[in-house]
């Protein structure tokens, strides 16, 4: 890979035959890969997004958005279909297909695309590139192969690393290289630069031929591997990047809940218990996510300045949390609130900017996005619009968000978090934290809060009767 565009040529599916009416607004949805809420706009300073602070200023802010799976392929399966995961059977997986899980569900793409739209994929939306790809109005565009692939040596023929002494830091079992790095070379070296320089091409395009569109747009970074232009790495001073003071496990935890291991099978890691490691993991998470901020403000001064923002709705996104050495946790894969609350960020023209307070899950970003182009929803999903907590016509529209991980079901409000296990119809571990009183999730208080814990269960015996298929 290097700095000159690979733009290949598209080639178009068949269009559709719905047309639209003038007064649906263009959509532009942009994912960000493994980001937490660790940034300017959600109180998180030390982090430089200008970018993304900036539209915030201008958008419906979710301080308490959840994803309804803490991992990549069965995240964005749900929430581009607008159902629930339902394990074993549905959204699973890592490298989870919607249309293999779902079959008979009508994706976002293609309910768009029928209702008029030019529908778009840049980067990674869906988790592999071939999920539902003639749902699109064009082939879905990507640099890379299929996710990261099973395959780790499939994912070192596109994963590219542009320092030559990082080809001597291969991790023996995995092949794969060193979990950070800082290249001195321009932003387009980098697949995210790509996308960024795709999707600018592409309003380009939509504004001269007036076409409504759904741009969906997939950045890779933040996820692992840590690879950043260098100058976004010298944004930060490692020596004072300040690491998690909750470095331990909690208190009666349930051996169930365990930290990823994903770091791992990268080189050049070295003991993850370290001040050093958890420093350098943080400068290079920072700067990725500082990488992504001005990717994402280029796209929305193109947006601007082609006058696209006064008729598009824009949606930001990360598909999960992730986990920066609190409990000595790195990435997601649990229940716990760093690896399950995301960010979530809503402009509509016309609406007023604001804080929400309310619980908003991912399964309701597909019933948001319809109701805010003026276009039906689906019978089939299972979220709720959120238009009125944006247009400020309510204040709160659910009580809980629901998320589910291997044989655990965790339910979520504005109070505290409640997760059960079973097996075998069995339950076989609870866990409970009170928000209120212990917001870093330090002590596991399962066995003195039976009032707060029965309210939890009804609330999960209820979802989970409702969303088995």
């Amino acid at each position: 890979m290097n700095g000159k565009s690979l733009f290949p040529l598209l080639a178009l599916l068949p269009s559709c035959t719905q047309t639209q009416t003038q007064e649906h607004l263009n959509i532009l949805f942009i994912i960000a890969d493994d980001l937490r809420p660790e940034l300017g706009c959600y109180g998180a300073p030390q982090v430089l997004t200008p970018n993304i602070d900036r539209f915030a200023d201008g958008s419906a802010l979710f301080t308490n958005a959840y994803c309804n799976i803490p991992v990549s392929g069965a995240s964005r399966a749900s929430l581009l279909t607008g159902l629930y995961p339902s394990l074993p059977e549905r959204f699973e997986e890592f490298d989870a297909w919607a249309q293999k899980d779902a079959p008979d569900i009508v994706p976002i793409s293609r309910w768009f695309r029928e209702h008029g739209y030019t529908a778009l994929s840049n980067g990674k939306v869906f988790h592999n590139l071939q999920d539902h790809y003639d749902s699109w109005s064009r082939i879905p565009w990507r640099l890379n192969p299929e996710g990261y692939g099973k395959d780790w040596a499939d994912y070192n023929k596109w994963e590219l690393w542009l320092n030559e002494e990082s080809a001597s830091k291969l991790n023996p079992r995995t092949g794969r290289g060193p979990f950070c790095e800082a290249a001195d070379k321009p932003d387009s070296a980098y697949d995210d630069g790509q996308i960024t320089l795709k999707t600018i091409a592409d309003l380009q395009d939509l504004a001269r031929t007036g076409e409504p569109f759904f741009l969906a747009v997939g950045f890779w970074r933040p996820h692992l591997p840590f690879n950043a232009p260098l100058r976004y790495w010298e944004m930060y001073d490692r020596d004072r990047i300040e690491t998690a003071d909750n470095r331990f496990r909690p208190e009666s935890l349930p051996e169930q809940v365990t930290g990823s291991t994903e770091i791992l099978s990268y080189g050049a890691v070295g003991a993850t218990d370290s001040d050093d490691f958890h420093r350098e993991a943080r400068h290079g998470y920072y700067a990725c996510v500082s990488f992504i901020d001005a990717q994402v403000g280029m796209i929305l001064d193109e947006l601007k300045r082609l006058g696209l923002d006064k008729n598009t709705a824009v949606i930001f996104i990360g598909d999960h949390g992730w986990h920066l050495g609190e409990h000595e946790f790195w990435g997601k894969h649990n229940l716990m609130h760093h690896a399950t609350n995301a960010p979530l960020i809503i402009r509509i023209p016309g609406e007023s900017p604001r804080r929400v307070e309310s619980i908003a899950e991912f399964v309701d970003i597909y019933p948001t996005l319809c109701a805010a182009a003026g276009i039906p929803a689906p019978a089939h999903l299972q979220g709720v619009s959120l238009l009125p907590l944006i247009d400020g016509s309510r204040k709160r529209l659910k009580d809980y968000a629901f998320i589910q991980w291997k044989q655990g079901v965790n339910v979520v409000d504005t109070q505290g978090s409640y997760a059960a296990w079973n097996e075998d119809g069995e339950r076989t571990a609870e866990m409970y934290f009170d928000h209120r009183q212990d917001p870093q999730e330090n002590r596991n208080v399962i066995g003195s809060s039976e009032k707060e814990v029965k309210r939890y269960r009804k609330a999960m015996e209820n979802f989970l009767s409702k969303i088995r298929p």
